[in-house]
């Protein structure tokens, strides 16, 4: 059997919407599955020579825990793996291995997973609901953990022509159990409270209001502590604010999202960053056969 899935990249958190809110870009991972072919893991693009290309890959583990919830084995298979999202630039790239991992093993295995499933396999083996809900749902996702359910996902509708720019660090790497230990054990009443507004705030700019995009990108809880960690991203987030470009930190760091309209563009940020303009991908991961 041969299958094929695109998974795409995702930005967490942005801004206030810390380890809640989520988007997919138009920029992602093809991963090809085929039990016919000799039992190899093939990793190129990015990760190509760093990751994994055994059973301890992402996506191979992935796959097997399926198998293995659902009592049975994975089978030996190819597994193939073209890599456009950066590693540890915050823009989801385990997120992606692990829902396609997911995914391609609920299609081949034929466990018929829930979403709500597929979501709660992703936190054990990857901890991030919010990557793992938008590669699966696509578009801009909600996630948050339901008492007595578990994890739950709503998706909602991006405004009209909103336009996301990816700014990536050639240089600059943030693992993100790194950016997490950055964190702060405890914030003040005001922060919460200054997040709690922005984050309210963001639902309606990113759905209906984008001139508030500036304002409401705000974050008084983790941007700063994993700015400092990385310093060419922090220069630039702090040009691009002065500029009047609503930016954010993408998901853990180092790589930024700012947004573009007609009345503002992200100015070239110089030698040693790529730009990426991109879209939201309004489609999550897509699984056909090849």
């Amino acid at each position: 059997m041969k299958l094929q899935a695109h998974v795409p990249a995702t930005v967490a958190n942005l801004g206030p919407g810390f380890d809640s809110m989520a988007v997919a870009v138009d920029i992602g991972n093809e991963i090809s599955v085929d039990t016919e072919a000799p039992d190899e893991v093939v990793v190129e693009g990015e990760g190509g020579g760093t990751l994994p290309v055994d059973r301890t890959n992402l996506v191979v583990r992935s796959m097997a825990q399926v198998a293995r919830e659902a009592g049975l084995e994975l089978p030996p298979l190819s597994v193939r793996c073209r890599n456009e999202i950066p590693l540890e630039r915050g823009l989801g790239s385990s997120a992606a291995a692990v829902v396609g991992g997911l995914v391609l093993a609920d299609r081949l295995l034929s466990t018929h997973l829930s979403p709500q499933a597929l979501l709660e396999m992703a936190e054990v083996l990857e901890g991030h609901v919010d990557n793992a809900a938008a590669a699966l749902h696509g578009g801009m996702v909600l996630a948050y953990r339901e008492a007595g359910t578990g994890w739950r996902a709503e998706r909602l509708r991006p405004a009209p022509g909103l336009r996301p720019v990816l700014l990536v660090p050639e240089e600059e790497r943030l693992s993100t159990l790194a950016a997490r230990k950055a964190l702060p054990n405890q914030v003040s009443l005001e922060a919460a409270s200054f997040n709690a507004a922005r984050a309210a705030l963001l639902v309606l700019a990113l759905t209906s209001a984008p001139h508030l995009l500036r304002e409401a990108l705000r974050d008084r809880l983790h941007q700063g502590s994993r700015l400092r960690l990385a310093p060419a991203s922090d220069e630039l987030f702090r040009r691009l604010v002065l500029a009047g470009v609503p930016t954010c930190v993408a998901g853990s760091g180092p790589s930024l999202l700012a947004f573009e309209d007609e009345a503002t563009s992200v100015p070239d940020p110089g030698p040693g960053w790529r730009v990426l303009r991109t879209r939201i991908d309004p489609r999550g991961i897509q699984v056909h056969v090849p």
